[in-house]
């Protein structure tokens, strides 16, 4: 019996090892963090300013006998399952399918200006909890049950489409989706280009399409960004127009300081006036440590000429 019990353990190891050789590649990635935040500084109770990340990430990748490479990825948020995708990639590019989170090829570019922590028009809400008041930005669609493919790099360009269906039962809505083109030319080191664009109808009759577009150039420890946004609206009186632009400066190779400032303006009534924010931050970074924060401020935000907001957020991380 005993001899038996030794054999079946001897073909189960075989089994598990020869398994292993051919499965996928497994990892656990995250951080540890202590963070110090008011969003809404000197206007109303925040509370204990301090709190930690808990969020976990889980990755397998492998590759099909074809070469195909499939990657899927779990995060672990505030102890349920949060984001999550898989992706398909090979000489061809890469799709990959957001089940939940992610952003869409509009979405990811919105605001690319430098800065050395958070946009300008980040971090400050005027509830201090992020639910409400945040500022008005021209942002991209939802990242759920999207596909997302990326071309590779061709003469420094590569294009991004993002596609969701509608999923409505009563049609009301057109499919999302929308595009960009990134470049960085061969010939001119330091220079960043990019474009996107959305046209997709909002309901029944109207539609919402989104443009932008930007310039960025680094040289030394200096990199300068400036973006142009607009949003072409059916309905009256609800188009947008943003200009932002950023600027950062690597003291050294561990330390970065920046300043960003980001306009919005409405096409409404002459009450509303045009929403203005600006930043200044700071990172420094020391092996897998990094301490970094900002201090932000959104003057008639949403338009409401009394809506003068100031807030700052302060981290220290370690990754692993």
């Amino acid at each position: 019996m005993n001899n038996l019990k030794k054999i079946g353990l001897s073909a189960l190891a075989g089994s598990l090892a020869t398994f292993s050789a051919h499965a996928a590649e497994f990892s656990v990635s995250g951080s540890a963090g202590i963070t110090f935040d008011d969003p809404n500084r000197g206007k109303g109770s925040k509370g204990n300013s301090f709190y930690m990340g808990d969020s976990l990430g889980f990755n397998a990748s492998g590759e099909t006998d074809n070469g195909v490479g499939v990657a899927v990825y779990y995060e672990i948020d505030g102890g349920a399952l949060d984001d999550y995708d898989m992706t398909l990639s090979g000489d061809w590019g890469s799709m990959k399918f957001h089940g939940k989170g992610g952003s869409t090829a509009f979405g990811a570019v919105d605001d690319v200006t430098p800065n050395a922590y958070e946009e300008a028009w980040d971090i400050v809400d005027t509830d201090g909890a992020a639910t409400s008041g945040a500022p008005t930005v021209i942002g991209g669609g939802s990242g759920t049950n999207m596909f997302k493919y990326t071309s590779p790099s061709v003469g420094g360009a590569t294009l991004t489409v993002a596609y969701t269906d509608s999923g409505n039962a009563d049609k009301t809505e057109d499919s999302y989706m929308d595009f960009a083109i990134a470049v960085s030319p061969e010939a001119f080191e330091g220079l960043s280009l990019g474009y996107a664009s959305s046209d997709n109808n909002v309901d029944v009759s109207k539609d919402a399409n989104k443009t932008t577009y930007y310039a960025k150039y680094a040289v030394g420890g200096l990199t300068f960004g400036i973006q142009q946004s607009e949003l072409d609206h059916d309905t009256a009186s609800s188009s947008q127009e943003s200009t932002a632009y950023g600027i950062t400066y690597a003291v050294n190779d561990d330390m970065s300081i920046g300043y960003s400032y980001h306009e919005l303006e409405f096409d409404t009534a002459a009450s509303l006036q045009d929403q203005e924010s600006t930043g200044i931050s700071a990172s420094y970074t020391m092996g897998g440590m990094t301490l970094a924060g900002a201090m932000n401020e959104v003057n008639q935000m949403d338009g409401t000429p009394t809506n003068d907001f100031e807030g700052y957020e302060f981290t220290l991380s370690f990754a692993f």
